[in-house]
């Protein structure tokens, strides 16, 4: 259940970050009503998270989730550059949290 609610709660740190971005300073209501509520849900699953599952791996995993798809939503939209080399760094990102996901509990 942890790691359902962690990856969640990852997708949100993207919807907040995007949300940011596209608040202009929070001058724009929209976005910064879903910046907050993005935000606290995304705090509120990564906190429930780190009950069961170790913090560092956990914050890997949240930070690694959002900054993915706040990249690829940019690249989807024409916002930011894609290349070859970018997508590749991307699927390598994904490639590092999967990898923490499968030797979490591994003997040490």
């Amino acid at each position: 259940m942890s790691w359902l609610v962690l990856i969640a709660s990852g997708v949100m740190e993207s919807v907040w970050a995007i949300a940011l971005g596209k608040s202009e300073g929070f001058t724009h209501v929209g976005p910064t009503i879903v910046f907050v509520v993005a935000l606290v849900l995304s705090m509120l699953g990564l906190s429930f998270a780190v009950k069961t599952l170790p913090t560092g791996t956990a914050y890997a995993v949240w930070v690694g989730i959002g900054a993915a798809l706040t990249v690829i939503y940019g690249m989807v939209t024409g916002s930011e550059p894609a290349s070859l080399a970018r997508i590749l760094l991307i699927a390598g990102l994904v490639g590092c949290v999967i990898g923490l996901k499968l030797v979490d509990g591994a003997a040490d």
